[in-house]
């Protein structure tokens, strides 16, 4: 009895699966539209992310960003309008090449004066390491004793 059960379940299931299913829903109606979405994407930064374009982020906050970015194109704006209101609401960061103005100078110029100021600290340490090495000059007594010391080492080495 329940060897039926179980054939006419699955014979139901098989029979009207495919009535509930539906056709994926199209990425955009419009491959001109997604093309500029898709566009204007790569120039922008994935807040969640950072370090992922917004156009290959699939976090959430980057689909619904792309999403706004679709209806925003939809609505007859131009990229550089989509741009400036994507900064206007999330400043500069959110653009992979900020513009060069005062704001925005430590992002431009950061890595250089991180990368100064590691050489010039090497620089200090080896100058300092250098003079102490040179102010530790032995005595006559213990030169006497190093060389003992490596004679008696080079004698019991031998073949």
């Amino acid at each position: 009895m329940t060897a039926r059960l179980f054939l006419l379940f699955c014979l139901l299931s098989a029979v009207l699966g495919p009535l509930h299913a539906r056709e994926a829903a199209p990425n955009a109606e419009d491959v001109v539209v997604e093309k500029r979405m898709v566009a204007i994407s790569e120039e922008l930064r994935c807040l969640v992310c950072q370090n992922e374009s917004l156009a290959g982020s699939q976090a959430d906050l980057a689909k619904d960003l792309r999403r706004e970015i679709r209806e925003q194109i939809q609505s007859g704006r131009s990229d550089q309008e989509i741009l400036d209101f994507m900064v206007d609401r999330y400043g500069d960061f959110v653009r992979y090449r900020p513009p060069l103005k005062g704001a925005t100078l430590l992002l431009w110029f950061g890595p250089f004066l991180l990368l100064a100021a590691g050489l010039a600290g090497l620089l200090m340490f080896l100058r300092r390491r250098a003079r102490r090495v040179a102010e530790a000059t032995l005595s006559a007594e213990e030169q006497k004793k190093a060389e003992e010391l490596l004679k008696l080492g080079e004698g019991g080495n031998g073949p």
